[in-house]
């Protein structure tokens, strides 16, 4: 097992106005003068914890990161139920993801993404190649609507107990239509209780649906009341709308990913985004290497799916530089 880069804290950090009211928190970490790289947090809503600084080297790197509209350190809060999501779109994010570049006075940086993070990160590459070096991606999705009502209906066939619950939170003339409409509804109810079971039972759903590699435990996150609205209300919204995409815009942009060289880390065990998505990727992107996991699921599930990124964002370290222990 490669072992993770040491607990960092930021050198400098930062609220960014976007417009729309909204204010998203940046900090930055490591070495201030070495290669600047990016960190776009799945979701959407989770944030981006202090994990994410160990997966670079920081005497090589310089890393960013952010925290998504309406999440983690950002203003307004989503989990407060009369903050609007109108504007929380991922053009605006891939929008917010420049402004921060340009604020920072970066020219180029890396990108890495987890989950929603890869579907954020491919859009914002595909809009703007010039500004990634390189992209390293695992957990690999691209938030079509075959995927949504893959994670939301198909999976009831992988596990039909907990679906079953999952579906009868919503109210009985809307079980046989889209549920992460309903569930949106669920979350947007003016009773408090409504949107507390929404929220309860939306990441009850999460926590079965990435649970199939051996080891799994429970998200702690989801114990706490408002990240579970918070993290509720932005998935379904954003999934809902398909990930604010053209259906299958990202696989047919790909080309636009010429020259810009790419690690996918995927494991086989990750029925959340089936391995097929990142396989029919890596068909149409020339620069970029699929790494598939055997006996590992969805996110930085096991050591190999970790040291596989770990190795990634080593590889394209500037040159001269040495892991740090």
């Amino acid at each position: 097992m490669t072992e993770r880069h040491p607990p960092i804290e930021p050198y400098a950090h930062g609220m960014l106005d976007v417009g729309d009211g909204d204010r998203v928190y940046w900090e930055t970490c490591g070495n201030p003068t070495g290669k600047p790289a990016l960190v776009l947090h799945g979701g959407p809503g989770s944030g981006a914890g202090p994990f994410w600084r160990r997966l670079f080297d920081p005497a090589a790197y310089r890393i960013v990161l952010l925290d998504q509209r309406g999440c983690g350190r950002s203003t307004p809060d989503a989990a407060d139920p009369g903050t609007s999501l109108a504007a929380n779109t991922t053009r605006n994010l891939i929008a917010d993801i420049e402004r921060l570049r340009r604020h920072l006075g970066i020219e180029e940086w890396l990108v890495l993404g987890g989950s929603w993070g890869v579907t954020l990160a491919l859009a914002y590459a595909e809009r703007h190649p010039g500004s990634v070096s390189e992209l390293v991606l695992f957990s690999v999705t691209n938030t079509t609507r075959r995927e949504v009502e893959w994670v939301t209906r198909d999976m009831g066939r992988v596990f039909p107990e907990e679906w079953a619950r999952f579906r009868d939170a919503v109210p009985e003339g809307e079980r046989d239509g889209s549920l992460v409409e309903a569930y949106a509804r669920m979350l947007a109810d003016p009773d408090p209780a409504v949107r507390e079971r929404a929220a309860r039972e939306w990441c009850r759903w999460e926590d079965v649906h990435v649970s199939t590699h051996p080891g799994h435990k429970p998200d702690p996150r989801y114990e706490d009341p408002r990240f579970r609205l918070r993290f509720a209300r932005l998935v379904t919204h954003y999934w809902r709308h398909a990930g604010f995409l053209e259906d299958g815009a990202l696989l047919r942009g790909a080309g636009k990913l010429a020259g810009i060289p790419g690690v996918m880390v995927h494991g086989r065990l990750d029925i959340s985004g089936p391995a097929d998505i990142a396989w029919q990727l890596a068909q149409v992107w020339p620069d970029a290497e699929l790494v598939l996991i055997g006996g590992e699921g969805h996110g930085l599930s096991g050591d190999a799916t970790t040291d596989a990124v770990l190795a990634a964002t080593d590889r394209f370290r500037p040159a001269g530089n040495t892991r740090a222990r």
